[in-house]
């Protein structure tokens, strides 16, 4: 398959606690309950926007065709949105950045590093996406350790650049597809 298999129909990831799947409109009071949470923008580049204040304003609009991801993470007991990780910015079908939002109520439970481990897994055996990255704010060293764990490089320090809207050190992280052949 080809990230355009993905445009209309975006997929659905289950892991050992997890099930990474699109967000639907019932999944609102559950994302109410820790979208707005402005302790977890703390490193995120900028606070909750409209849309994290009021979650139902996600499913106003008719979502338009896109090959990119913006799944829910729910915890597969209770099918509950705990968090949410991107694949967006997607360069030429080759590379793509990515991101994960989780609830300040299950941080250190090893949930960020299960969902950007399938992610990437289903990135690079699903689609022809070669090389995934992101960055982070340099003090955000929980997320430094949850990438370092899914096969994520350090590539390189940007001091006092621009993420999103602040001005911080971060560092670039990135993977190839080619990082994780003969691994499992």
């Amino acid at each position: 398959m080809a990230l355009k298999d993905y445009i209309y129909s975006k997929p659905t990831i289950v892991t050992g606690r997890l099930i990474i799947r699109p967000l639907i409109a019932s999944d609102v009071e559950a994302l109410r309950e820790w979208m707005p949470d402005k302790s977890i923008y703390e490193f995120w580049g900028k606070g909750p926007g409209k849309s994290e204040k009021n979650p139902e304003l996600l499913f106003e609009k008719q979502a338009k065709p896109t090959k990119s991801f913006h799944l829910g993470i729910a915890e597969k007991t209770a099918d509950k949105v705990i968090g949410d990780i991107w694949i967006y910015l997607i360069e030429q079908d080759r590379m793509a950045k990515t991101a994960v939002r989780l609830s300040k109520t299950v941080h250190g439970r090893g949930y960020g590093t299960e969902s950007l481990s399938a992610m990437t897994r289903f990135c690079f055996e699903h689609t022809e996406l070669k090389r995934l990255w992101t960055e982070v704010d340099v003090r955000n060293t929980a997320s430094c350790r949850m990438l370092e764990k899914c096969g994520y490089k350090r590539e390189g320090l940007i001091r006092q650049g621009r993420m999103v809207n602040t001005w911080c050190d971060y560092y670039i992280y990135g993977i190839l597809d080619s990082d994780s052949e003969g691994k499992d």
